[in-house]
Formats: C-alpha cells, sequence, structure tokens
C-alpha cells in the first residue's frame, strides 16, 4: 500500500518513536516538582521547547506546548483577540484558511480575504480590509488542500505597518522550514511532520498582547491548561529537528516527483485541471479535478489499487457541503484528488500511481455514464432536469447535451446540490463554454450555460 496523504498525517518519524520510547522511561514524572524526577522531566521539556523554538525561529520562553494544532489556533485567536479587545472584534482572515481558524473567526466580526485561482491571497487584499478596529490578521504559510504558499512576508509587513499582529497558521510548512516574515503569533501540529500526534506549537512574539482565555492554569505560561505530554513533546520537537535536518534534500527530490505528476496526469487522462500554484508550492503536494467524476468513488478505486489519496470533494466531507478551499478558488470540487507525498517516497510508486489512475478514473466515469460526443441538433435552447441528483450527475448531463444546441444556444441545468453552484461554473472554465449565470427556479436553480465552441 501507498500512503499519498502525509498533508493529513505524516507517517511517524523513526525519530519521533525513538525519543517517544526513551522518554516514557525519563519523562514522566512532573516537570514542575523540584525532586529529582521532577527536575529530569523539566529538563526534557527545557530541551524541546529550545530545539522547537529554534526550528519556529523564536525564543524559548515565546514558546506553548498545545495539546493539538488546533487548540493551539483556538488559543492564539482567543487569547489575542482578548489581548487587543480595546481596539475591536474585527478578525481578518483568508477564505482558504484551515477550518480550525475559520470556526474561531465565528465568535467575531470577520473579514474574508478572496484568494485568486492558483488559491493564493494578495497583500493588496489584506492591507484593503484593514480598518481601525482590526485586533487581528491571520493567515495559513501554504494551503493545506492545494499546497499554494501564501506571501506571508508580504502580508506581515503590511499588518505590521498598520500595528495589527498577525497569526500564522504554519501547520503544513514548518516542517520545510521556518517562515518568513515579521508575524506576530504562529501555530503549527506536529503530527504534520511526522511527530506524534496530540502535540500543537504556539509561538507568541515578545511585545504582542495576549490575554489567555478561560479558566487560568499555572502550566505554559497559562496558555495551555493541564498536565504536558512530555513524552510526546520531546518526540515532536526531535523529529521536528530531524525533518529539517532532511528537508532541503527531501524538497528537491519531491518536487520532482510531483513535477511529474502534475505534468503527465493531464496526458494520460482527459478532462483533467491540475490546481493550485504551479511553481510557489510546497514540494510534496499535487492536486487535481477530473470532470465527470464522483470524488469518493474514484478514492475508493484508487484504494483498491493500494494508493491513500485523499480529496476536497464534497462526497468525502462529513458536512456533504463543497471544500470551501475549492469553492473559494473557483476550480471543480468533484472528482478533486490531492495526492501528498510523505517523505522517503519513492519513483516507483508514483509511476506505478501514473500507471493505475487513467483506468481508475475511466472505471468510475463508465460507472455515472460520462458523456460522450453528440450531434450537433437545431435547438436554441434545452433544460437539463437534474434535481434529486447529486454532482457530478448535473454537470454529466450537462456536457451530454451541449453538443446538442448551436453556437451561441443555451443549456439551462436544473439543480438542487448546492456543488453545482461550484461544479457548473468550472466546467464551463475548464471547457471554454460562457457560464451566463444562475436563475431561480421553483426548486433548486437554474444553471445557464451558453455555447460558444
Amino acid at each position: 500500500m501507498s500512503y499519498f496523504d502525509a498533508a493529513s498525517s505524516a507517517p511517524l518519524h523513526p525519530v519521533a518513536r525513538q525519543a517517544l520510547l526513551a522518554s516514557l522511561d525519563e519523562g514522566w514524572a512532573d516537570p514542575s516538582r523540584l525532586y529529582r524526577e521532577g527536575r529530569r522531566a523539566r529538563m526534557l521539556l527545557d530541551a524541546a521547547r529550545e530545539a522547537a523554538a529554534e526550528a519556529v525561529g523564536c525564543r524559548p520562553d515565546e514558546l506553548t506546548f498545545t495539546s493539538s494544532g488546533t487548540r493551539a489556533v483556538h488559543s492564539g485567536i482567543a487569547g489575542a483577540m482578548g489581548g487587543r479587545r480595546r481596539i475591536g472584534r474585527h478578525l481578518i482572515v483568508s477564505a482558504v484558511e484551515h477550518s480550525s481558524v475559520l470556526h474561531s473567526a465565528e465568535l467575531f466580526e470577520v473579514t474574508e480575504v478572496p484568494v485568486d485561482r492558483t488559491g493564493a491571497v494578495s497583500a493588496r487584499s489584506y492591507v484593503d480590509a484593514l480598518r481601525p478596529d482590526t485586533a487581528l490578521a491571520c493567515l495559513q504559510s501554504a494551503n493545506h488542500e492545494v499546497g499554494t504558499v501564501q506571501p506571508v512576508a508580504e502580508v506581515a509587513a503590511a499588518c505590521r505597518e498598520a500595528g495589527v499582529p498577525l497569526l500564522v497558521d504554519a501547520a503544513q510548512s514548518l516542517g520545510w522550514g521556518p517562515v518568513e516574515g515579521e508575524w506576530s503569533l504562529l501555530t503549527a501540529s506536529a503530527h504534520k511532520w511526522g511527530g506524534p500526534s496530540g502535540v500543537g506549537l504556539l509561538a507568541v512574539r515578545k511585545g504582542v498582547r495576549f490575554a489567555p482565555q478561560g479558566p487560568a492554569d499555572e502550566r505554559e505560561s497559562g496558555r495551555a491548561p493541564g498536565f504536558e505530554n512530555l513524552p510526546a513533546i520531546v518526540a515532536a520537537a526531535a523529529s521536528l529537528r530531524a525533518v529539517r535536518a532532511e528537508a532541503a534534500q527531501e524538497a528537491a527530490r519531491l518536487r520532482e516527483l510531483t513535477a511529474r505528476i502534475r505534468s503527465r496526469v493531464p496526458r494520460l487522462v482527459p478532462d483533467v485541471d491540475v490546481v493550485g500554484d504551479p511553481e510557489r508550492r510546497l514540494p510534496g503536494i499535487v492536486t487535481f479535478s477530473c470532470l465527470y467524476v464522483d470524488g469518493e468513488t474514484l478514492l475508493h478505486e484508487l484504494d483498491r489499487a493500494g494508493f491513500s489519496v485523499s480529496s476536497g470533494s464534497s462526497c468525502t466531507s462529513s458536512t456533504l457541503t463543497p471544500s470551501h478551499v475549492l469553492k473559494a478558488m473557483g476550480v471543480l470540487s468533484e472528482g478533486n484528488v490531492r495526492v501528498s507525498l510523505p517523505f522517503g517516497a519513492v519513483s516507483e510508486e508514483v509511476d506505478r500511481f501514473l500507471e493505475v489512475l487513467p483506468a481508475a478514473v475511466a472505471a468510475v466515469r463508465d460507472k455515472l455514464g460520462a458523456p460522450t460526443p453528440s450531434a450537433v441538433a437545431h435547438e436554441d435552447s434545452l433544460v437539463v432536469d437534474a434535481l434529486g441528483k447529486r454532482c457530478p450527475i448535473p454537470v454529466i448531463e450537462l456536457a451530454k447535451v451541449i453538443g446538442d444546441v448551436p453556437v451561441g444556444g443555451t443549456v439551462r441545468v436544473l439543480s438542487d446540490d448546492e456543488a453545482a453552484r461550484l461544479d457548473i461554473p468550472a466546467w464551463c472554465e475548464m471547457r471554454e463554454q460562457e457560464y451566463v449565470g444562475e436563475e431561480p427556479a421553483d426548486r433548486g436553480c437554474a444553471y445557464v450555460v451558453r455555447r460558444i465552441s
């Protein structure tokens, strides 16, 4: 089985395993106690904090260990907003942030900054969103679904000039290197770089107003209540140092492998759109969308072929709604495949993936009745009734009949699936047809497409 979902959770690094086992014997005592076992535990905790702080690029006393990356985000946003409550309750986020950031933002007055079709924000858009009552801005260092690297340094400079702290979610990128720019707060999660799950990092620069929320606790500067999971913390810091030592060489190798996927998939599989920035991207992530494919079914096909990949498609989500990242980018939400290669992924596994992918996509399209070329008729307008049918079926039905109207003619697709609002315009972009817009209907919406080629 080839595991290609490292962006969700990376396999445990060998150094993390060794450090975890060793610290189970040495780091079980309370590090706040003054007896010998407590002092030994404190030494391990301090050493782990120094190692992690060096990797982050902050002082050890600026770094807090939390119970997860999500907890680090929640505590970081709540503490920063609490510390600047006299300024206001306005928060700026990008439209493609991790759900932990977006859920935290729901507690405040929030402005979502849009992204372009590659998933990147512009520093100008953050400047435009700043207000006198802006207390905090948030920006991920790199996107977790498509791998696009964000212009953190430029946004940080703009925020600093305005006197607004910037919180950076560095969960996906920290294993590859420190985050550039004058950020104010930073969060990360150990299981993203091969450390154990249940360890997060929260760095708060000196001078940033920060008021921890919730009941007071004496541990971790009051920012992370509860007894420290010292063995996991030690393993997280040790693995972060280890992956950083390998990062430059491994990044070059994985970039070659993902470039191979990006270039060959469109040639091997028809009607595929490779998404995300082609240059400013993380080394191991490549994402593509396949027309006329149900994402969940495709993932099952690839799983049977021996590959573990993930999808931003709506049908793989517990909420059954389109991926907010793909929606913000304006790309196809169905048939989306994210390949995220772990450290050590080999060329032979990538080549085998490229061998099995065309047959897997073809099998899914055959099951769903993907379109075949049809003769041109003379109707100027057609209506496709796809009510009650989930995407990608509305898109498939559209593709089947678009050739039945003359150039300049229109097709109205009736659909009550929310994903159609994203997927039909994305289909038009990929197939060079004109998306006219949506019209009200008795049920759902009528999505109007004009044939132009």
